[in-house]
Parts: structure tokens; sequence; C-alpha cells
């Protein structure tokens, strides 16, 4: 019973992360149609810059708010390439954005080298259920639940989020009653690299962090995001929990070295889902 706890706590602190880049996939496609493949860059981009700031003396708090800034800047740079030029189509802009995935490579090389990195997290430890475990968890769940919860009521109830829900819906009747929107699809993409940044920089002081560390993000992103259809933030959130703690219990009672597996079965399931419920939606009367 310990060991199950032991790793279902685990298992949701790395499932929290995969939600959070799976969140940012979610606000990007629900405003451009485009899925942005460099979404788990934007996390090894503010995990390493997070890394220095500390390293250089910048006290925590203000190192990982700065880290999550230079995410939200690497995104809106993205945007710009990837949708600044009106009419780009949506499959041009994902083939876009898995390019700047694999240059960031280079960069992160260039000014971080190839070894890992990580830094201190909360200080001490919880004991639950007879397990103890550090108390880093509860930051990573509670800044969790905090996002999805500002999310959700950014959509629902503000201007900005209402004008990013018109261009979801109808792009073109958006751009006739006065949006712009390419700004607000900038304006995502802003978004999903501040919340791709919180991910890498919550999860780094559990989990040594590599400059190619975005394929496990990405993958676990988006198989969490494809959960939701890619449009609904609670379900993305749902999904991603769940891949991490399906991956933390096949690494303590089976192999840690199948982990990816996990996430790549479960997305193809849940693809293979959705395609099968597909014809009975397209029958359905509008």
């Amino acid at each position: 019973m310990r060991e199950f706890l032991q790793y279902l706590i685990t298992g949701v602190g790395g499932g929290c992360a995969f939600a959070l880049v799976g969140s940012g996939l979610v606000v990007v496609h629900r405003v451009t149609r485009v899925v942005n493949f460099a979404q788990g860059s934007f996390a090894v981009i503010a995990a390493m810059t997070a890394s220095t700031l500390l390293a250089s003396g910048l006290p925590h708090g203000l190192a990982e708010v700065s880290a999550v800034a230079v995410g939200a800047g690497a995104g809106l740079l993205v945007g710009l390439v990837a949708i600044g030029r009106p009419g780009t189509p949506p499959g041009a802009s994902l083939i876009i954005t898995l390019g700047l995935a694999v240059f960031a490579y280079a960069v992160e090389v260039l000014i971080w080298g190839d070894q890992p990195r990580s830094f201190a997290g909360v200080p001490g430890s919880v004991e639950f259920g007879g397990v103890r475990f550090q108390a880093h968890y509860l930051l990573i769940i509670g800044a969790t639940a905090v996002v999805f919860a500002g999310t959700a009521a950014l959509f629902a109830r503000t201007d900005i989020g209402r004008a990013l829900s018109a261009c979801a819906s109808n792009p073109y009747a958006a751009k006739v009653i006065g949006i712009d929107v390419v700004r607000m699809g900038l304006l995502a993409f802003g978004i999903g690299g501040a919340l791709g940044g919180l991910a890498g920089v919550l999860v780094t002081p559990i989990q040594l962090v590599t400059f190619d560390y975005d394929v496990t993000l990405i993958v676990g992103g988006f198989a969490a995001a494809v959960f939701g259809g890619l449009m609904r933030p609670l379900h993305t959130l749902v999904g991603g929990l769940l891949l991490g703690v399906a991956q933390s219990f096949v690494a303590g009672y089976a192999n840690a070295a199948y982990q990816m597996e996990v996430a790549l079965v479960l997305l193809l399931a849940v693809m293979m889902r959705q395609a099968a419920r597909a014809p009975v939606a397209e029958q359905e009367p509008a």
C-alpha cells in the first residue's frame, strides 16, 4: 500500500506537468487550429533559464517567474514565425513549429550545453498515509489547480477570453466584428509559452532536464490534449493525470524504460476511439 501511494503521488506530479504542456497545446489549437509541436521546448528553455538565474544568485520566486516570462517570450516568437503572416494554413504552421522545435535543440546546446540540469524546489517533506514525499509535489499540484481554474475563468469571464473563443469558433466572423485574429493567435502562443515554461520550472526540481527532454513532455502533453479533443482544458487535465499515474505505476511495478511506450499506447487508443466516434458525430444534426 505504501508503494502504491508513493507511485500515485509521483505520478500525479508528473501528470500535472503533462497537463500544463497539454493545456498550452489546447489554448493555441482552440484559437488558431494549429498544433504547436514546439510546446515542449518552452518548458526546457524555462527550466534551463531558471537554473542559470538561480546559479547567478537570483532568489527563488523571482528566478522562476522570470523563466516563465522567457517561456512566454519564446512562445510569442514561435507564433510570429508560425502564424505572423496572415493566411498561413494550419498545416504549414504545424510544420513550422516542428522545425522550430528541432532548431531549439541547437540553441539550447549552444547556450547551456548538453548536460542535465536541476535546482532545488520547495524544501522539506510531507507524510501522507505512512508515505513521505517531497513537499515540492504540493506546489506542483497546487499551481496546476490554480492555472486550470484561471484558464477556465479567462475564457469564460473576460473580454480577452471571449475574443479568443470567438477566433476559435469562427475566425471570419471575429474579423468582421473587429477582432484582430492574428493578434489573438499570437496571444495564444504567448499563453502557451507561459504554460509550457511553468511546467518546466515546476518539474525540474524532481526531474533532471536535458535539452531533449521536450520529447517526453510533448508526447505526454499531446496525449493529454488529444484526450480532451485538443479543445477541452479540463479533459486535458484528466488525461495528463491518468498518463502520469500510469507511467509511474509502470516504472514502479515493471520497467521505467517502458514509460514512453505507455504514452504512445494511450495516445493511439484515444485517437482510435475518437476516430470511431467521428462518423456518428457527423450524422448528428447541427
